[in-house]
C-alpha cells in the first residue's frame, strides 16, 4: 500500500477576503442598507448582518497560525464595514474604500500595499462576489470562489436552513456555476473548507501553475 502524499505547509504570500458575504453576513444581506445610488441609508443598522459566517474565524485563525497577513476587502461605506468587521475584531487588516468599482483591480492592491506585501506572487483572494473574483484575476491574483455565503445564493441564515436539501444544492451548482465562470480558479462552499482549498493551490504552485 503506498503512503499517502505529504503535502507542504502553505506558503503564502497573503490571503485577502470580500467582508460581506463571505467573512460575515451570510446571504450578503447588507447590500439592503444602500439606496439605489450606491449610498447607505441614514441611521440603518447593519449589527444584524455582523455575524461570522460559517468557519470564518477557524479560517482567520488557521492563516495567523501559519503567519499569513490577511486583509479584507468591500464596496460598501464604513459606516457599514466598521459595523460588519466589528466581530473579526483584530483578527484581520481593513482596507479602505476603493477609488475604482470591481472588477478593477484597485482594491486587491490597496489592500495588499495596506499588508506592506511586495509580491503578488503566493496572493489569493477569496469571495463570494463574482465582480470582486475578477477584480482580483485582474489584480493577479489565485481566487478562490464562495458557493453557498456570497450574493449569489442571496439568503439569510435562517431561510438557507429551512430549505430542502434538494433547494440549497440547486443554488450552490447554479452559484458554482457563475463563479466559475467569472474565472474563480477554486470554488467552495464556505470559509470552513478554506484550509483543504489552499493546500490544493500549495500542490498546483508546486507544480508552476501560475494563477
Amino acid at each position: 500500500m503506498l503512503a499517502p502524499v505529504a503535502v507542504a505547509a502553505p506558503s503564502f504570500t497573503a490571503v485577502l477576503f470580500g467582508l460581506s458575504g463571505c467573512l460575515v453576513d451570510f446571504g450578503a444581506q447588507a447590500r439592503t442598507l444602500l439606496a439605489s445610488d450606491g449610498r447607505s441609508l441614514v441611521g440603518h443598522d447593519a449589527q444584524p448582518f455582523a455575524t461570522p459566517a460559517p468557519g470564518a474565524i477557524n479560517a482567520l485563525k488557521y492563516l495567523k497560525q501559519h503567519s499569513i497577513p490577511c486583509a479584507w476587502i468591500d464596496e460598501y461605506p464604513a459606516t457599514i464595514t466598521d459595523q460588519l468587521a466589528a466581530a473579526l475584531g483584530a483578527m484581520i487588516h481593513s482596507t479602505p474604500l476603493p477609488g475604482n468599482r470591481w472588477p478593477a483591480p484597485d482594491a486587491c492592491w490597496q489592500a495588499l500595499m495596506t499588508l506592506g506585501v511586495k509580491q503578488l506572487d503566493g496572493c489569493v483572494l477569496v469571495s463570494g462576489d463574482p465582480r470582486l473574483l475578477m477584480a482580483g484575476i485582474n489584480a493577479g491574483l489565485w481566487t478562490v470562489g464562495l458557493a453557498s455565503c456570497g450574493p449569489l445564493c442571496g439568503v439569510p441564515p435562517a431561510q438557507w436552513d429551512a430549505m430542502s436539501d434538494l433547494d440549497r444544492e440547486r443554488r450552490r451548482g447554479r452559484a458554482t456555476l457563475e463563479l466559475y465562470a467569472s474565472g474563480a480558479h477554486s470554488v467552495i462552499d464556505h470559509l470552513g473548507e478554506l484550509e483543504s482549498c489552499l493546500a490544493d493551490i500549495t500542490l498546483r504552485r508546486q507544480k508552476a501553475e501560475k494563477p
